[in-house]
């Protein structure tokens, strides 16, 4: 694979909660689970740490462990991830670092591949539309109090309060069966992953985004995927992620394209087969 990556954090000086990385077998993008400013999490390390850590721990486990499917990799990667925090961290707070998770290897003549939450793998094939996978674990309550966040006024007390009572919401049942499966500290959740092999020579490229540049495609609807595939061929995911960031600049209050949150991190990987 020829592999070409881009991100940048939701705003310039602060730290970037996605994490990318490839060798020209496997490819790793994990889109970490922030929280509002001043929501506890158990943990002393934080967001960006879980997620660079769990996705170098996935790359080497896909790069050198053949023998271990992708969902067994993911899980091994959890554990060795968990490992890491020490004592000082309550990994059984329902506020405990995550990340939603994309990978791929190459497997003899096929590509192997894992999804987990909302970021999305994006196959381009030979002929035929592209094939997007992910973000298929709808949790109705937590949709609902989103809209909630995304109709108040942006910067108001209101919003703050929304914003807060969404993610402990979510917090409150994801990886319990209850609500969304996502990376943290059991392996379990590697099980609910969405995986699949697909035939090499039947394959063009292929792409990952997290849900801040998704929004290329989805909030903003700049262009469908074919639009966003020929873009990151032709220009590369820096491209991509600058073509999303200057919506966001042009709209800093939400009211032409109401949303969450006003930018978020956008990270945008593109492989050519």
């Amino acid at each position: 694979m020829q592999v070409h990556l881009a991100g940048q954090p939701a705003q310039p000086g602060r730290e970037n909660e996605d994490f990318a990385a490839a060798t020209p077998e496997a490819l790793v993008l994990l889109d970490g689970s922030g929280s509002p400013e001043g929501m506890e999490s158990g943990c002393r390390h934080g967001t960006a740490w879980y997620a660079r850590r769990l996705g170098v721990h996935l790359l080497a486990r896909l790069t050198d462990r053949s023998d271990r499917s992708i969902t067994e990799c993911l899980a091994d990667a959890i554990v060795e991830t968990a490992a890491l925090h020490g004592a000082r961290c309550d990994l059984a707070h329902p506020g405990t670092p995550a990340a939603m998770v994309v990978a791929a290897r190459l497997h003899g003549p096929s590509l192997e591949y894992l999804v987990l939450g909302d970021s999305l793998l994006v196959l381009e094939p030979k002929s035929g539309p592209p094939v997007v996978i992910g973000d298929n674990q709808p949790f109705e309550a937590g949709e609902a109090l989103l809209r909630s966040v995304v109709e108040a006024e942006h910067g108001g007390a209101e919003r703050a309060a929304l914003r807060l009572r969404h993610a402990l919401a979510v917090r409150a049942v994801r990886n319990t069966g209850r609500g969304p499966w996502i990376a943290a500290a059991s392996p379990k959740a590697a099980a609910h992953a969405e995986t699949g092999f697909v035939r090499l020579d039947s394959l063009r490229a292929l792409a990952a985004v997290t849900d801040g540049a998704a929004r290329y495609t989805g909030t903003f609807a700049l262009g469908d995927w074919v639009a966003a595939l020929r873009l990151l061929a032709e220009s590369g995911p820096g491209a991509l992620v600058g073509a999303v960031r200057e919506v966001e600049a042009a709209d800093p209050r939400c009211e032409l394209w109401p949303r969450g949150q006003a930018q978020d991190d956008a990270t945008a990987l593109h492989a050519l087969i």
